[in-house]
Parts: structure tokens; C-alpha cells; sequence
């Protein structure tokens, strides 16, 4: 086979683990490339033989990413997106980006570090119009006509594209007089003890506060009487340590993030917040982190986009922005790291879903 041949085949390869991926089966990659499920088969048998890893564990009822196929994943999109760019690019020539964007993120972040950047992206194309929709509802970017979704955190199973453009730390937080009067948790089971400033059962933030502790003081957490500390299913097995949640309470909670980050301020309790929103404060001293020896891996922010075989030349130029702006060192002060510097344990074994529509 000439090395041409070869290289079309490895392509092939990686579009159809990506298409087995993000539609949930090899049946239905099948009908997205126009082929035989057995072809599919034998595409990913050749991928994981070449590899020598194992990326998929395939049964007869689901498909699963084992740890190594989870992170290929995420590089398999990004390399295929950009392929895919750098052909338009070429293809596009000196045509000017124009039309209408429009783009969604969760209503905290987004005036914060989406907002800012939406003027200078159309200065400098002045031709594209934009329409920023914030909202902490999980907008269904293809069902509603987005071009671009900003999204945070874990992201929902689903038949989108994700792009990682930074990793997003959460810590514990209060202020240093709400420390004095009530002292300071020493473990996460501690917290049990202390009003905390939680998310309403309706928001999105269901599996409550994560921590990352020895696997040897699990069993500490039921011995303090915090019935709601779980292990993450998703943590890394045979290690030292693994991810737990926890499910705090108090005498307050809300449905809004930017409502807690207020009370907290006013010393009313712990908060657990993303450092995007809260390094500023922990800067001034006007809050203090807390439990930052058992902070949780890092989870991304991402731009997630439908699947499109060509992507406007204004998506695509507003996705090299974000990336651009987010993977600036000095753009989150040292508190975030752009997805290109991470350093990040491996991707934990997921199954995948089909999107419902």
C-alpha cells in the first residue's frame, strides 16, 4: 500500500471513531459514511491495532470509551476541526467573514469573559453581526439555531463538537470574618458542620460539591454522619486517591450563582465557585479559600458547535478567537490554565449517549 493510501486510511480511521463516538454505535456511523457497520468494524479494529490500545469497549447494547479513548476523542475533534479549517481557509481566500452569528453561554460567565470579547471580535469583522444569548439554561445548540455554545464544566453527553479552551478550577470560599466566628474545615466531611451556600435542588449543579481525597478516608465521611458523600463512579481506579461529591446544606441556597457569590460576600456562609468568579475577591482578601489541599481535577471550558462538514468562515474565525484570547497567559491572571498548557490526569471511561432531540 503507498504511504498516500496509508495516510487516507489513518483519516479515515480517526473520522470513524469520532462518528462511532459522538453517535453512540457503529450502526449509526455507518449510515452517517455511507457504509456497512462491518466496514466501521474493521476501521476501528485497524485504529486500535495500530494504536495498540484500546479505545472503545463494544457490546451488543452500548459503546463505551475506555481512559485512552476519552482523551483521543478530544484530539481526534480538535485535529479533524482543524483539517477542516485549514482547507476552508484556503478555499476561502480573501473572502471577508459575513453573516449572522450567534452565540449562547451561561449567563455568569458570559458577561464576564464572553460579553467583553463580542465588540472587539466584530471590529475586527465588521461585517459579521452577532447575537449574544446568556442563560444558565442548557441551550440545544442545533435544535435552536446557535452557531457557538460557551459552555462550563462536564459537558452532557451529545452528538456536538467540543473545543477546550481553558480548564476551570472550582475552590471553597468565605469570608475572613464568617472564618473567625465559625473556625475553618479541616476535611470536606467537615462541612457538614458549617452553613453552606448551595445551588437550589431545580439548578443545574445536581451532583453536588467535588473533592478529590485519599482513598483511605473514605470511609471517614460516614463515620462523621455526611450521608451524602458518594464516590465518583467516573474516578480513577487503583489510585491513591479518588473524587467524591458531597451534597452540603444550610439554611440558604438559590437557584442563581451570581445570588450565592452576593451572600457569601456578606459572610453568610461557604461557597463553592469557580475561580473565574472569585479570584478577584480572594486577591483583595475579601474571601478566603478553604479545603484547597482536596480541590477536585480540573473540569474545561468549552466551545461546542453542531457538527458541520464546513463551518462558516465566521464560526470559525469567532472559535480562533476564543481560543486566541482564552490561551493568552496573562488573560486569567495565573488562575486558570488555557487547554493548551493543562496538565490533566487521564480522561475517565464514558459511555456515550445519543442525544435526544
Amino acid at each position: 500500500m503507498s504511504s498516500a493510501g496509508s495516510r487516507t486510511d489513518r483519516l479515515r480511521q480517526l473520522e470513524t471513531f469520532v462518528a462511532v463516538a459522538t453517535r453512540g454505535g457503529l450502526t449509526a456511523a455507518a449510515k452517517v459514511e455511507g457504509v456497512a457497520p462491518a466496514v466501521v468494524g474493521r476501521r476501528l479494529d485497524a485504529l486500535e491495532e495500530r494504536l495498540g490500545v484500546k479505545l472503545l469497549i463494544r457490546t451488543t447494547r452500548r459503546v463505551s470509551l475506555t481512559h485512552e479513548g476519552s482523551a483521543f476523542l478530544e484530539d481526534c475533534q480538535r485535529v479533524l476541526v482543524e483539517l477542516a479549517n485549514a482547507e476552508a481557509s484556503v478555499s476561502a481566500g480573501r473572502v471577508k467573514a459575513s453573516g449572522h452569528l450567534r452565540v449562547t453561554a451561561p449567563a455568569g460567565f458570559g458577561r464576564r469573559h464572553v460579553a467583553p470579547l463580542v465588540p472587539r471580535f466584530h471590529a475586527l469583522h465588521p461585517e459579521v453581526t452577532i447575537s449574544l444569548n446568556l442563560s444558565d439554561r442548557v441551550i440545544d445548540v442545533a435544535g435552536e439555531n446557535f452557531d457557538c455554545a460557551v459552555r462550563v464544566g462536564d459537558l452532557p453527553d451529545s452528538s456536538l463538537i467540543s473545543m477546550r479552551l481553558a480548564d476551570n478550577r472550582r475552590r471553597c470560599v468565605a469570608t475572613p470574618e464568617f472564618l473567625r466566628q465559625h473556625g475553618r474545615p479541616q476535611h470536606p466531611s467537615d462541612l457538614a458542620r458549617f452553613n453552606c451556600l448551595t445551588l437550589s435542588s431545580d439548578a443545574s449543579q445536581t451532583r453536588g460539591w467535588a473533592f478529590r481525597v485519599p482513598r483511605a478516608a473514605q470511609g471517614r465521611d460516614h463515620e462523621r454522619g455526611h450521608a451524602d458523600a458518594h464516590r465518583d463512579d467516573a474516578g480513577q481506579p487503583g489510585g491513591d486517591h479518588e473524587v467524591i461529591h458531597l451534597k452540603p446544606t444550610g439554611p440558604l441556597d438559590c437557584s442563581d450563582g451570581q445570588v450565592l457569590h452576593d451572600w457569601c460576600l456578606a459572610g453568610l456562609g461557604i461557597a463553592w465557585r469557580s475561580t473565574w468568579e472569585v479570584e478577584a475577591e480572594i486577591d483583595a482578601g475579601l474571601l478566603v479559600p478553604v479545603l484547597d489541599e482536596f480541590a477536585a481535577p480540573p473540569n474545561g471550558i468549552y466551545a461546542v458547535f453542531p457538527q458541520r462538514k464546513h463551518l462558516p468562515l465566521r464560526v470559525r474565525l469567532w472559535l480562533d478567537f476564543l481560543k486566541s484570547e482564552y490561551g493568552r497567559p496573562d488573560y486569567w491572571g495565573g488562575t486558570i490554565a488555557p487547554a493548551s498548557r493543562r496538565a490533566m490526569p487521564p480522561a475517565p471511561s464514558t459511555t456515550i449517549h445519543r442525544k435526544r432531540a
